[in-house]
């Protein structure tokens, strides 16, 4: 034996060893599922767990990762021994010991590819025998005991006259064939009690597909949702009894019995699983029964048709004649509860209360729900709005449940709340004395859908009337089915109701979050994806093999959002500037009733293009920031309007601020002196002619730029004069400080600006839109009410479109009549929801529109309050809470601004003031963008602010975590 092949003897037990024992499947299933094997099912860590646990892609990759390893070892093994052949099978010997020493697997894959690589012939054989022996003996037993035989035999065949070749191969077939003992296949039923006959008999029945483990994943079209949730649930390492789901139970099911054991010290229990059961849509809680206390096969054969005999009642009945759901049978374990019972995770009744739910009695849970026992009721409050002492819960409820029980069921219900997307959960447990035990879960149908309203109430904050809403909630809807369609495709896209995308609750906006999130998961990003682009939320991992899936959509999605600057300018060249223009040429005031229509049909038709522009474009720049990791400080809002504005209005103040004298420019001066001085000097006249410029260029922006029933600063120019007088008399203020770092050298944020950029050329369209679509309807009411078709001004904005085109065309005669009485219901039901105390911004299903919610007093003793960092720094001062910007003179660094939200002209309050904190926005919105330009903090998406903070409250706000200390109570 030459040196050479010394060593590569050595390298064969070493490389071999440790190339067998290479986790490659554990990685491939970790890296596109984020699932680790070892912790699921029997911890069996092979293809076939690869296959069911992460997937025929996953699968798939393992198959080709262990056929490698196997084709590598005999590569290697013949090229330092190419005369001696076998080295080659002793190559393969050397990597099945690893790959069951080390990897923990089994190794079939690598010697049919290692056989292949050293002999295709022998190889096919071998497949074929195996494949026969699959299919005759009925499932993978049988295959392996095929594989095996035919390894020896082939070779013996084909090697006759290399005695050395048959030895090694009858050890591989030993080794494999003990390991085959060793490790028990991945997808086989865990039940150690069970007989060979009986072991063999659910093999057949596994390859017949009537009977699986809920420790496969299991999919809710084929085995139902009760069974699909559990499986899941299981999986993800949660406490649920070992069980199987048992299909085509119709069948003669003594097969079935014959692998069953119940018995008196583990008896089983039998529980319905049928498609539309337990469903987002319909729970069906109770439709089928479950068995309990099952001890003999007798007992279970009977509980088994008993259940299929159930199923065929006249509900059943009814609704298979809707929808023809087939029928699964879980059958599992029962575990004896010293305490059970039922939680919600939100109360189903009271459903803006934020407690947990639970009812509880000592015993098995079936006293809860059978509903002949009085269970005991605990109510538990996990805090959510503030960031100290997760722990901390509040119980309330008498009864002899242990309070730590019933600490731990709240905390389990919200946490799997959370895994299935925020969807509230009823959910079956049961605690034996050791651990608590999940039996089942369901979502509580009637609190869906979830409706959001912090993503909202950025776009259009505050309350809405009729007119605002008839206009903005199809073209919102209308948009979203647009883009999603796109992706999706015409058919997918028909599985949802985008005119349920968007509400009114308390006569404010919400999305319908659930609708956004199971698009999400159609597309294979995480139901997160709308809060992760908009507010910077934690995201999980995207599923790859749907993503693959939409992967043309996805494309044509990405294509538009490269192709965003461009679109635009075509479009702004041919309809956005020439509409403008257009209406900019012919004041409203000149138009009869049906010349305004037109006029308000054609911004309607434009703005439903510049609404594409202002939906596509902050996910795109969020997208970009969050994905180039390009922070908010390495950005110039330039085009923004509102820093526009602002930057143009403080160098006019400057230009203005040497020709007054000085007791004009003292703090308390006010703008109509300011004003009068300027216009009797020379220069000043040229001043206010500039200013009457400014006001003809940025006129067309307000407090709530989305609103239609807000003036404009063209129409009420007082604010304007406010802060240009703020202005001069302080040169600090005028002052924007622009924290902007730039750095043209870096490729990721020159492709982030362009976006921004574009970003507030959209807003600049868009607002013009909406401002001369106000006007138009200003004028239309100024018409009717002159000829008294309306009462008082505001009455049109009471009114939604349709009723405007009904009384334009006059093809209505009764609803004139009706305006005034129909007018003063809106304003009265408007007038309720703004006195309300606080407004929820999750609301769950649809409340009557009377109930409200008060602040519990677990939060207003909050010492932290937790939001979006949306300007960094660190500051400490005093509370002033504020609803508009009159009235806030004495605001110095020293105060920190307390609102719901803030928009274009609350500048100059930025300029004074030594920290923001907002209700509603995010890092986008424009308080944020103004705050970063005066470099101050701000926190904005903290619930309840205004109800939860006082006027002269010491509080600390850090505008990098979010975070609102409060060091001073005033209660």
């Amino acid at each position: 034996m030459t040196f050479t092949q010394i060593w590569g003897g050595l390298l064969i037990f070493s490389v071999c060893l440790i190339l067998g024992g290479l986790p490659l499947i554990s990685w491939i299933t970790y890296g596109i599922t984020g699932r680790q094997l070892a912790k699921l099912g029997n911890g069996n860590v092979s293809v076939a767990a690869a296959f069911a646990r992460g997937g025929k892609l996953v699968g798939i990759l393992a198959v080709l990762s262990e056929a490698l390893k196997g084709i590598l070892a005999v590569r290697i093994a013949d090229y330092f021994f190419s005369a001696i052949p076998v080295w080659q099978i002793v190559a393969l010997i050397a990597l099945v010991i690893g790959r069951y020493w080390i990897g923990k697997g089994i190794g079939t894959i690598n010697v049919v590819w290692g056989i292949a690589a050293y002999d295709p012939i022998a190889a096919l054989l071998i497949f074929i025998i195996g494949g026969i022996g699959y299919v005759i003996g009925g499932g993978c037993s049988s295959s392996n005991i095929a594989t095996l035989f035919s390894l020896v035999a082939i070779l013996a065949i084909r090697e006759g006259d290399r005695p050395e070749i048959i030895i090694a191969a009858i050890t591989l077939s030993s080794l494999l064939a003990w390991i085959y003992g060793q490790i028990p296949q991945d997808l086989d039923l865990q039940v150690k009690q069970g007989k060979k006959e009986s072991i063999t008999i659910f093999r057949f029945l596994r390859h017949k597909k009537r009977i699986i483990s809920l420790d496969s994943q299991l999919n809710a079209t084929n085995v139902g949702a009760k069974a699909a949730r559990l499986s899941q649930l299981k999986r993800w390492g949660y406490s649920v009894p070992d069980g199987w789901v048992v299909l085509g139970t119709g069948e003669n099911s003594d097969g079935l019995i014959k692998f069953f054991h119940p018995s008196t010290s583990q008896p089983l229990v039998v529980r319905s699983s049928a498609i539309g059961e337990d469903s987002e849509s319909a729970s069906a809680a109770g439709q089928h029964s479950t068995i309990l206390n099952l001890t003999t096969s007798k007992e279970l054969k009977k509980a088994i048709v008993e259940s299929q005999t159930d199923y065929n009642n006249a509900t059943g009945n009814q609704d298979r004649q809707q929808k023809n759901p087939p029928m699964a049978i879980i059958i599992q374990n029962q575990i004896r509860g010293l305490f059970s019972g039922v939680v919600f995770s939100r109360d189903p009744i009271d459903r803006l209360d934020n407690a947990v739910a639970i009812e509880a009695l000592p015993g098995d849970a079936t006293k809860v729900v059978s509903g002949q026992f009085i269970p005991q009721e605990y109510r538990v409050y996990l805090p959510t709005a503030t960031v100290e002492d997760k722990e901390k819960v509040t119980i309330e409820g008498k009864g002899n449940i242990p309070q730590e029980i019933i600490k731990e069921v709240a905390l389990l219900a919200r946490e799997i709340e959370n895994l299935y997307y925020g969807i509230p959960q009823d959910i079956e447990w049961t605690y034996d004395g050791r651990q608590l035990w999940v039996l089942q879960t369901r979502p509580i149908t009637n609190l869906q859908p979830i409706w959001m309203r912090k993503i909202a109430a950025e776009v259009i904050p505050g309350s809405i009337k009729p007119l605002n809403w008839s206009l903005a909630r199809p073209l919102t809807c209308g948009l979203w089915q647009d883009i999603f369609t796109l992706v999706l495709g015409q058919k997918q896209a028909l599985d949802f109701d985008f005119t349920r995308a968007t509400t009114l609750h308390y006569s404010r906006a919400y999305f319908n979050v659930s609708l956004l999130g199971q698009i999400f998961q159609r597309l294979g990003l995480p139901a997160e994806s709308l809060e992760f682009l908009t507010r910077g939320a934690k995201f999980s991992k995207p599923n790859l093999k749907t993503i693959l899936k939409n992967f043309s959509g996805l494309l044509r999605l990405l294509k538009c959002e490269l192709n965003l600057n461009r679109d635009f300018e075509t479009d702004l060249k041919f309809h956005f500037n020439p509409t403008i223009n257009r209406l900019n040429s012919r004041s409203p005031k000149e138009l009869s009733s049906a010349e305004l229509l037109e006029r308000i049909d054609l911004i309607l038709s434009i703005l439903k293009k510049a609404t594409y522009y202002s939906i596509l474009v902050p996910f795109s720049l969020a997208g970009r920031q969050a994905i180039l990791k390009v922070k908010d400080t390495e950005l110039d809002n330039i085009y923004a309007p509102e820093v526009e504005s602002l930057r143009s209005l403080a160098l006019l103040a400057d230009g203005a601020r040497n020709l007054l004298p000085k007791e004009y420019l003292s703090p308390e001066s006010c703008s109509a002196s300011l004003f009068a001085a300027l216009s009797d000097m020379p220069d000043g006249q040229s001043i206010l002619e500039q200013l009457d410029r400014w006001l003809e260029s940025y006129g067309y922006l307000s407090q709530a730029a989305t609103d239609l029933s807000v003036s404009r600063w063209q129409e009420d120019p007082s604010e304007i004069r406010e802060l240009f007088t703020q202005f001069l008399v302080d040169e600090k203020q005028s002052k924007i400080d622009t924290i902007f770092e730039k750095n043209p050298n870096t490729w990721k944020v020159k492709e982030t600006q362009k976006i921004l950029n574009l970003q507030g050329k959209v807003s600049q369209v868009h607002s013009q839109l909406l401002a001369h679509l106000r006007w138009s309807f200003i004028a239309l009411e100024n018409i009717w009410l002159n000829s008294k078709i309306l009462a008082e001004s505001d009455d049109i904005f009471f009114l939604k479109i349709s009723e405007i085109r009904r009384l334009v065309e006059n093809y209505d005669s009764n609803l004139q009549k009706k305006l005034p009485d129909l007018i003063r219901q809106r304003r009265i039901k408007l007038e309720e929801h703004a006195r309300l105390n606080s407004i929820p911004n999750i609301v769950y299903g649809n409340p009557h529109t009377s109930e409200s919610r008060e602040l519990s007093t677990s939060l207003k003793r909050a010492k932290q309050l937790q939001g979006i960092g949306a300007s960094p720094g660190q500051v400490t001062g005093t509370v002033k809470i504020i609803n508009n910007i009159q009235g806030t003179k004495n605001i110095d660094s020293n105060t920190i601004l307390v609102t719901y939200y803030t928009d274009y002209p609350w500048g100059f309050l930025f300029s004074r003031a030594g920290g923001i904190v907002a209700e509603v926005g995010g890092r986008l919105s424009h308080g944020a963008i103004v705050a970063r330009e005066y470099n101050i903090p701000a926190v904005t998406a903290v619930t309840d602010a205004t109800q939860l903070l006082q006027d002269g409250q010491r509080v600390k706000i850090d505008g990098q975590t979010g975070v609102v200390e409060i060091l001073e109570r005033r209660d």
